[in-house]
């Protein structure tokens, strides 16, 4: 078994391109475009190449079910804190193995398709999720053992901005794409964008002071020990709030691309192209925006109101249901909530994060950040079989009412947060 002292990289690299606290928050932000780029063409890139195929709505809510691995990655986090592979340290080496994996499922991808190899697709899909929720547990466990508290507000606005600039890359541009040169050539650009993510990989610094741990017991069962020791009859409202608080954001947009493409019928190059043009501005400009306000503002206001912001802005899609295919319309509505969006996660994640202990990062990050999963992952049947039962327009008031629950939790978490928030930060 490699030691940590055994597992830096097998050759020396050259120094890295800017020193210090710039190159560590400018690789996070880099690595999050990696962690990023897999998630759409797994879910709602994947979803629109099969509505363009004319898959039924019932097919294509059960294709949701594809991202499972992103729910239940927690399992296997203990695997990432006890067994560091023999490259790039305990980190980095598995961001480097899952990068190589999602590239591979990628480009395998683009030689099937859903008319004629739906269940393919849908295997490769599954592997392609479970190489991502991998690599975003390492990463995320990087990210949480190298910025210290006082980098840890831009650090995560970084992290925000490069995974959704990678998530937009992955859905805008690629719908854009596939209208000129076809879905086959767009899943191989991918997965050679995500093979490239490994170049960076290797240059990331490492965490100054990881936390090894001694045993496979240790591993699996330590951290779930220490969660519910240091939160005691609190940790069960904890772990409800990472499934609640961005449930109606999930609820909304299970079924997104699909509405954007048979509702209002833009075409997929208008939806690109405004999520692009928008959609980056706005969530980039958010997640910025998130990470000065948790640096400026108590967590627990910050929670709050951006809570309440993400269930509004779910209401703006009926104005879509309307409007039939114009522009302007879907640029407001796109561009608004990519920016709450990008400013509610910021400060998800900075809770996340202060909720963790170092020595067991990735498994606690990984079973926090899997629960706040759940919406994305298994909504989709639901909203898939809601809709045409109530329509587009109650649904999304539906989805805006599903975010009561989280935010009565936070107010009743009032008090826990504020102690969390202080622990981090000393």
């Amino acid at each position: 078994m490699p030691t940590e002292a055994t597992t830096g990289p097998v050759s020396p690299l050259p120094d890295p391109p800017l020193p210090g606290r710039e190159w560590r928050i400018l690789s996070i932000g880099l690595l999050g475009f990696a962690s990023g780029l897999p998630l759409a063409l797994s879910l709602s890139t994947l979803q629109a190449w099969f509505t363009t195929a004319g898959m039924s709505l019932r097919a294509i809510g059960w294709i949701t079910l594809i991202g499972q691995a992103y729910v239940f990655k927690f399992l296997w986090a203990p695997l990432l804190d006890r067994l560091p592979l023999p490259w790039l340290g305990r980190r980095r080496g598995w961001i480097l193995l899952m990068q190589l994996i999602c590239g591979a499922a990628l480009i395998s991808m683009s030689f099937y398709t859903p008319q004629g190899a739906a269940s393919m697709l849908a295997f490769l899909g599954v592997l392609l999720a479970f190489g991502s929720a991998t690599q975003d547990i390492a990463y995320d466990a990087h990210r949480t053992d190298l910025l210290p508290p006082t980098e840890r507000g831009w650090g995560t606005a970084f992290s925000q901005g490069g995974y959704r600039l990678g998530m937009l890359v992955s859905g805008a541009l690629a719908l854009i794409l596939a209208d000129h040169l076809g879905w086959p050539w767009v899943y191989r650009l991918m997965g050679t964008l995500m093979l490239a993510a490994t170049l960076v990989t290797a240059w990331s610094p490492d965490a100054p002071d990881e936390h090894p741990t001694r045993s496979f017991a240790e591993a699996v069962v330590q951290p779930f020990a220490d969660f519910m020791q240091r939160y005691g009859t609190l940790a069960l409202a904890w772990l409800s709030l990472m499934v609640l608080y961005k449930l109606a954001d999930a609820f909304a947009l299970s079924l997104s691309t699909t509405f954007l493409l048979r509702v209002p019928r833009f075409t997929l190059t208008q939806i690109g192209t405004v999520s692009k043009t928008f959609g980056l501005v706005a969530g980039l400009l958010g997640a910025l925006a998130g990470g000065w306000v948790v640096t400026r503002m108590r967590l627990f206001p910050a929670l709050l109101g951006l809570g309440v912001a993400q269930a509004l802005v779910n209401l703006s899609y009926i104005w879509l249901v309307h409007s039939g295919p114009d522009i302007v319309a879907m640029a407001s509505v796109v561009s608004t909530e990519y920016f709450v969006s990008g400013l509610g996660s910021t400060a998800f994640v900075v809770l996340l994060t202060s909720l963790c202990n170092v020595r067991f990062s990735a498994t606690q990050y990984a079973l926090l950040s899997s629960l706040s999963a759940v919406g994305r992952v298994f909504l989709g049947p639901l909203a898939a079989w809601l809709v045409p039962r109530v329509g587009w327009s109650t649904f999304f008031v539906i989805t805006t009412l599903s975010a009561i629950p989280g935010l009565l939790l936070v107010i009743g978490l009032r008090h826990a947060i504020h102690r969390a928030e202080s622990a981090r930060a000393r």
